[in-house]
């Protein structure tokens, strides 16, 4: 098995339960163990709208505080770009977990949005101008057949779109399936 390396930016890209966010928290804790003055950051887009997911998020926050105990974690469901600029730092990776959640945040608010909302096309900026090393997780639901229902395609559309901009923003991509990685893209 290769040895795991951090790039200055990652996209992870699978299905769900593909093994993306196992390999966001391997990369932290590889980047932790290189240097004790590292830090990183998880920052989470989910909101919790119902019991079930509350209860997803609250064993999520007990499972990663086990598997990375000095990644702190913000949650931050709409202004990404601005989350992402206020934790990083050169000596700090920083996790976002994911981009699939953030996008419906945007698109579908379960609350109406007060003001305008962020646009995704902000996310290549932040990515550009992230001072230390950066980990996005997005899921990939383009694989399958197109939805039948409009707002369905249009979500499966942008998606799909926002995944291009960050893998051309990323200097790494990988595709992550049955939790193995497949790298799509490495820049040297």
């Amino acid at each position: 098995m290769r040895e795991l390396t951090v790039a200055r930016s990652e996209l992870i890209l699978g299905g769900q339960k593909s093994g993306k966010t196992a390999r966001a928290e391997s990369l932290a804790a590889a980047w932790l163990a290189a240097s004790a003055s590292h830090e990183a950051v998880y920052i989470a887009t989910a909101q919790a709208w119902d019991e079930e997911m509350r209860a997803r998020i609250d064993r999520h926050r007990r499972d990663r505080a086990e598997r990375v105990p000095r990644m702190r974690t913000v949650e931050e469901p709409l202004a990404l770009a601005q989350a992402i600029g206020q934790n990083s730092r050169p000596g700090t990776l920083v996790v976002v977990d994911c981009l699939t959640l953030w996008l419906t945040a945007l698109l579908m608010p379960a609350v109406p949005v007060q003001g305008r909302a962020p646009e995704p096309a902000s996310l290549a900026r932040a990515v550009a101008a992230c001072a230390g090393p950066l980990v996005l997780i997005s899921n990939e639901i383009g694989l399958g057949v197109v939805p039948m229902g409009r707002d369905a395609r249009h979500f499966v559309d942008a998606l799909g779109t926002l995944n291009q901009q960050a893998a051309a923003a990323c200097e790494r991509v990988t595709l992550m399936s049955a939790g193995l990685p497949l790298t799509l893209k490495e820049s040297a």
